[in-house]
């Protein structure tokens, strides 16, 4: 799920998952933190990450 002030596009735990065909999520979030996520409030597991810095992680 992308929200506008989440910028998940950016993050480094915002992976191609091909079994899935999309992109998904691999930050390891609990209902909770889910629920507090999608109410609005930022995601605590964000990690920025470059083109650069992201692709060096996915080889």
């Amino acid at each position: 799920m992308m929200k506008e002030n989440s910028n998940c596009e950016n993050c480094m735990n915002f992976v191609y998952d091909e079994d899935y065909d999309e992109y998904v999520c691999i930050a390891n979030i609990d209902e909770d933190e889910y629920s507090r996520f999608i109410s609005g409030s930022r995601c605590p597991y964000f990690r920025f990450g470059d083109d650069y810095t992201i692709v060096k992680k996915q080889m």
